[in-house]
């Protein structure tokens, strides 16, 4: 493997410093977004043949059909190891506890005498969850999703999984989803599986939002679904993993490793940061991934992905916070002796694990956040997946006459400023009428019962 690169900070360029802080490039490949295209229009014109057909194409199974009967899921259920049901059930509890606690409290505000303006908060009606598969099952991306879609009160929660092994679904994600609630499971993958939530087919449901992580072809058919019109919203886009860790030397040098080794195992486009303002802690740190890599079971991919790993070398604590602000990690890993004045200082990050016993493994499986975050630095301008993700916010306003009295005249002049008339009228019209009925009872007589018509 090649040597880990490690980055002398205070000595580089402000461009030097952009690159340092580059992540793997994505391939942008027009072939690409053109075949998930066609994939879409397929599947939108096509339904459930064409899932089918792309199935039996890219994972080499041959549905009969795309619902997982509940007999089967209820039999995953049944076999799951007892072991691993509490952990997932104890998981799910702490997900829940956490996720429970975002509910948006209902805002309603005088902003002039007699006009209330209000935010109330709805579920989304039907979502769609997206589990990939990959070489291991995902049981904790069904929690991070299926929970609070659940706690929101999404009427219709829909899963999609691909089959696994040339086979069913992981009976591992079954299981979780049952215990989740979810209304019913399909087999499909990639981007037909998408293309089902977005558009409906003769099986699947069509949603109003799609949820989950994916590869290239996931994202692709993400974001064009996204833009057409017909099509669904997504939670956000999705990149490689990625983990920055500061570190001072007051955690051991292992633990350090252990937690960029965890990242680097994801995939091998995962970028993994060291930024560190001791030089032997550096080193030590360096030598333990060098050496530790062989011990993994995916250590082919941890190879590749240290191909992209930074150990950054800064004077000090500032500069430490000043690395992690600019990159804007997914994960970011806090070994610091005294971590919370730093903690108050971040600006961009995911979600942020701090002190020497909370590994980022934590957050991914059940410590109660969302391991959904957003990557390549979207951090700097979104969040991770919440509560809040499953509702729409609603405002309502409501004046009085006297509201109307109050606020219709700057309403008129800013309609004039843009020069339309109807906007202006809507509110004149209504202000003339209060000033030759000062006292309104009502907008007008009360209706008379009409009279049945004759007809020869």
């Amino acid at each position: 493997m090649k040597s880990i690169q490690t980055v002398i900070w205070h000595n580089l360029s402000p461009i030097q410093k952009k690159a340092a802080l580059a992540r793997p490039r994505l391939e942008m490949s027009s072939e690409r977004s053109q075949q998930v295209a066609e994939i879409l229009r397929q599947v939108r014109d096509r339904g459930d043949a064409a899932v089918r057909e792309y199935t039996r194409r890219f994972d080499g199974v041959d549905l009969e059909q795309l619902q997982v009967p509940p007999a089967q899921i209820a039999q995953a259920l049944a076999g799951l190891e007892p072991a691993l049901r509490r952990a997932i059930e104890r998981a799910k509890d702490r997900i829940a506890c956490f996720h429970q606690a975002q509910w948006p409290q209902p805002l309603r505000v005088e902003t002039a005498p007699s006009v209330v303006c209000e935010a109330v908060y709805r579920p989304i009606q039907r979502v769609g969850l997206y589990v990939p598969a990959g070489t291991a099952p995902l049981p904790s991306t069904v929690l991070m999703l299926a929970v609070p879609a659940a706690i929101a009160g999404c009427p219709h929660r829909v899963l999609v999984t691909p089959p696994v092994n040339g086979n069913g679904a992981d009976p591992v994600v079954l299981a979780t989803a049952a215990l989740c609630g979810v209304d019913a499971v399909y087999l499909a993958g990639g981007a037909q599986a998408i293309a089902a939530l977005a558009y409906g087919t003769e099986s699947v449901p069509k949603v109003d939002k799609i949820y989950g992580p994916g590869n290239a072809w996931v994202t692709e058919a993400k974001q064009q679904v996204a833009a057409d019109p017909s099509g669904a919203g997504i939670d956000m886009p999705a990149g490689p993993s990625e983990v920055l860790v500061v570190a001072d030397g007051s955690v051991p040098a292992v633990f350090t490793a252990c937690d960029l080794l965890s990242q680097a195992e994801h995939g091998p486009d995962s970028q993994v940061v060291l930024v560190t303002d001791n030089p032997a802690l550096l080193a030590e740190v360096k030598a333990h991934l060098e050496q530790r890599v062989d011990e993994l079971s995916r250590a082919s991919t941890a190879r590749q992905s240290l191909q992209h790993a930074r150990l950054i070398l800064v004077p000090d604590e500032a500069g430490m916070l000043a690395v992690s602000n600019a990159y804007a990690p997914e994960h970011l890993i806090v070994q610091l002796e005294n971590p919370r004045p730093f903690v108050e200082g971040i600006t961009a990050a995911g979600s942020v694990f701090v002190g020497p016993w909370t590994p980022e493994s934590l957050g991914d499986y059940c410590s109660g956040t969302n391991h959904v975050l957003p990557t390549y630095g979207h951090a700097r301008h979104q969040s991770g997946l919440s509560l809040a993700d499953f509702l729409t916010r609603i405002t309502v306003q409501e004046a009085s006459a006297d509201g109307l009295r109050a606020i219709g005249p700057d309403a008129e002049k800013l309609a004039t400023a843009e020069g339309l008339d109807a906007h202006r009228l809507a509110v004149s019209r209504r202000l003339r009428w209060l000033s030759d009925n000062p006292e309104p009872e009502s907008l007008s007589p009360k209706r008379k019962t009409q009279q049945p018509v004759n007809t020869p």
